[in-house]
């Protein structure tokens, strides 16, 4: 029998390079490197291709639809997006609800996690490591197994034991660090050895399978894009990413302008509410507290300041919300029949306070993690 993504198989015959710089102009002499070694920046993709909708793989209903749009790798996948569009009504308010969730390991992080595990086994790599309080962990976990990749998962020991359980049955050695998500993150930094630093944070071919949410809601709107969108924001990799997919549709022309970008913040850590509020140009390093929103717990996101410029330029805005705001709405959102994990609940937890703002528009919210991983 055939297998359904067969026909993905030899979809990119391009070299396995993808070309990187910096905001400073500094070009990867490594594609494997994780940040710039010259100015400690992010790398972004020197260049990325256009949208082009007559590009898209209609056999499909995955984001390798839009592989043309995708840097050139031959895909590792395990059916990653193609995720429901569905109207939600809870005492938060009424919007479309993106069901990420529903994505094979349960979370939102599959999508970025299938473009660069892909990208990396294109390169040789036989090894990756990552730091994560679970989502990516997880992620990163089910797509190396898939790929023959080994993968070695750095973890606060207070991350969620469902999440580090899910790692370790796929495969994954789960290194438990003490002290916050920061610590993990030097922890794992420090002890990569020979294998590639396959961080979500970093990584902008992450970002570029972040992006494919955005064109499917374009396609599932029928060619047209939300008045606003409400996502939970740590790192920002999905509000960032939906924000560069939403533009790369007003370049080609196919809608006349893209949503408001909302961002929410756990009240315990609100970087970037804090420098919306203030006016700064970008976020200040600040305690990490404790939240049941673990998965957006970052002290300083890496591209704080591009979401900053994100919430300017489309006319959002950010806000923070406390943890019995988000138990309330995560509690709506199951007697609406969907269970989701905290972190997913924090921005529908927002809805009233951005009622006024969103007052007769067309929203739509991720709902980024499954509930199932913290029963």
């Amino acid at each position: 029998m055939t297998s359904p993504t067969a026909h993905l198989r030899g979809a990119h015959r391009h070299a396995p390079w993808v070309s990187l710089r910096c905001a400073g102009g500094h070009a990867a002499s490594d594609p494997a490197l994780w940040r710039c070694p010259d100015c400690e920046a992010p790398w972004e993709l020197a260049t990325s291709p256009e949208f082009d909708p007559q590009a898209i793989d209609t056999t499909t209903w995955s984001l390798w639809r839009y592989a043309a749009m995708l840097p050139a790798v031959p895909p590792i996948t395990l059916g990653e997006g193609g995720t429901p569009l569905v109207r939600v009504a809870v005492p938060e308010g009424e919007f479309l609800a993106k069901l990420e969730f529903l994505s094979p390991t349960g979370s939102y992080k599959d999508r970025g996690t299938a473009v660069v595990v892909s990208h990396l086994r294109a390169l040789g790599i036989e090894e990756a490591v990552e730091d994560s309080s679970g989502n990516a962990g997880a992620s990163l976990a089910a797509y190396a197994a898939a790929a023959g990749v080994r993968a070695r998962v750095f973890v606060p020991a207070h991350a969620g034991a469902g999440k580090k359980r899910q790692m370790a049955e796929m495969g994954a050695e789960v290194v438990e660090v003490a002290g916050g998500r920061g610590a993990a993150a030097v922890a794992c930094r420090q002890d990569t050895g020979a294998a590639a630093y396959a961080s979500h944070c970093w990584n902008p071919l992450f970002l570029s399978g972040q992006s494919t949410c955005a064109w499917e809601i374009w396609e599932q709107l029928g060619g047209s894009v939300p008045d606003a969108v409400v996502c939970p924001v740590g790192q920002g990799n999905l509000f960032l990413g939906l924000a560069r997919g939403f533009a790369t549709l007003r370049r080609a022309g196919l809608v006349a302008a893209v949503p408001r970008m909302y961002a929410v913040q756990s009240a315990a850590c609100a970087p970037v509410a804090q420098a919306w509020r203030a006016g700064w140009p970008q976020p200040v390093a600040v305690d990490e507290g404790v939240t049941i929103a673990e998965g957006i717990l970052t002290s300083r996101p890496v591209r704080g300041d591009e979401i900053l410029r994100v919430l300017r330029h489309t006319g959002g805005a950010a806000v923070s919300v406390a943890d019995d705001e988000v138990r309330a709405a995560q509690r709506h959102l199951r007697g609406a029949g969907l269970s989701v994990e905290p972190t997913s609940a924090v921005a529908v937890a927002a809805l009233p306070l951005l009622r006024d703002q969103l007052a007769g528009a067309e929203v739509v919210v991720p709902l980024t993690g499954s509930g199932l991983k913290t029963l």
